[in-house]
């Protein structure tokens, strides 16, 4: 995932802006980590350089 894609998602449950943090990157890539939501604080995981927007239930 690029880190330009954050100015364009939002969070999936209340629409808000994504926090990051990152455990891996390379090429300015973001390989392994997890957007955080700056409202509802859910977290969403980055796998593989793919965020994963489902809802926790539905993970």
């Amino acid at each position: 995932m690029k880190k330009t894609f954050l100015d364009i998602i939002r969070c999936p449950l209340c629409k808000s802006n994504f926090g990051l943090h990152v455990d891996s990157e390379k090429d300015d890539e973001i390989l392994e980590g997890k957007l955080i939501c700056s409202q509802c604080e859910e977290e969403f995981p980055i796998a593989n350089s793919v965020p994963n927007l489902l809802p926790p239930e539905l993970r």
